[in-house]
């Protein structure tokens, strides 16, 4: 069979790097076929959440799809994949990001895509040594055996460092048209784009929420206090919005610091009690959990301190709940007390 005839399937994730393997496939006469898998771990897709990039997510993968000239396949991953970051096998990383699982779970899905429609073989933009965790050289013999792709796992970017795959051995593809390329460094990458006349693609930012701090923390402290099975995406997702605070074990409250994330709680508060200073601007808080009368109460003060009535000795604060509404007249909360449940 001749190459032009070889299909592959292709993780497109939007950035460079992936970019890169699919144009270097398309090259040599082979049918690519792009997939995405999203999750509401990325950080645009927060964004696209709270309305700053409107519809950012899915523009950026499709137009990157645009650019190589590829068709291309958007599935939303995020309930199976949060079982995958709930119940890592192999662990986190510095945050809570179970890279290998991630990426083992994103490869399975791959093959499973590549029988459904007949392709060859996968293609990925991992470069060797780039990433701590997932793409090293254990890593990577490690993902492609586990994921049922031994063999038919072709990382362009770095192949010329690994063992020959079968598209490869077979001739499908040329070897010596592929790269070298391993480490941190993405100045090889950039070149390679300029010399390919790939102008338009996105500077590395943003990422996985996963590996962030701050989200880390809050990640840790919701599963610590819930009953990890009970999660589910938008949970998570929620994770992402305003400034926690954990005011008792069994109560957090969730402050909204913009216009834009005062209308995502409220789009999002389900049955949580919503909190806000009845006569003053200021955010929109929501209540999980069984908060005790003196959790209202620091709830209250929490959410007058960033009010405008900040300054006021008494702040009039309703909270909607269950059985009604209620109104609360409290001090605003220092900000330094503030600072002693914040997540």
């Amino acid at each position: 069979m001749l190459s032009r005839e070889r299909k592959a399937i292709a993780l497109l994730s939007g950035g460079l790097d992936s970019l890169l393997a699919i144009a270097a496939i398309r090259r040599q006469g082979i049918e690519v076929v792009a997939l995405h898998y999203y999750t509401v771990f990325s950080v645009v897709e927060r964004r696209r959440r709270v309305g700053q990039e409107h519809g950012a997510y899915q523009h950026v993968i499709r137009a990157s799809a645009d650019r190589l000239g590829v068709p291309l396949r958007i599935i939303d991953a995020s309930r199976e994949h949060l079982e995958v970051v709930l119940h890592p096998r192999y662990g986190y990383g510095a945050g809570v990001n179970p890279c290998l699982d991630c990426h083992l779970f994103m490869l399975r899905k791959a093959r499973q895509y590549m029988a459904h429609v007949g392709a060859d073989f996968v293609v990925t933009g991992e470069v060797l040594g780039q990433r701590p965790m997932s793409q090293y050289g254990n890593a990577l013999r490690l993902l492609e055996r586990e994921s049922g792709l031994e063999g038919l796992l072709l990382r362009p970017l770095s192949a010329k460092l690994l063992s020959p795959s079968i598209p490869e051995e077979e001739g499908w593809v040329d070897r010596d048209k592929l790269y070298a390329f391993q480490g941190r460094s993405r100045k090889p990458q950039m070149r390679l784009a300029q010399q390919m006349g790939l102008s338009e693609y996105p500077q590395p930012a943003g990422g996985c929420l996963l590996t962030d701090e701050n989200y880390a923390r809050r990640f840790r402290d919701l599963v610590a206090h819930t009953d990890p099975d009970s999660l589910t995406p938008d949970d998570m997702a929620l994770l992402a919005m305003g400034r926690h605070f954990r005011v008792s074990e069994q109560a957090k409250c969730i402050v909204g610091r913009d216009e834009a994330e005062n209308r995502y709680l409220d789009e999002a508060r389900g049955p949580r009690a919503r909190v806000e200073a009845r006569d003053h601007l200021g955010p929109v808080t929501l209540v999980e959990g069984a908060p005790s009368e003196e959790d209202k109460r620091i709830i209250a003060r929490i959410t007058a301190r960033y009010s405008d009535g900040r300054e006021e000795p008494l702040v009039a604060v309703t909270c909607d709940g269950e059985e009604g509404q209620e109104v609360l007249w409290v001090k605003p909360m220092p900000l330094a007390q503030v600072h002693t449940f914040m997540i």
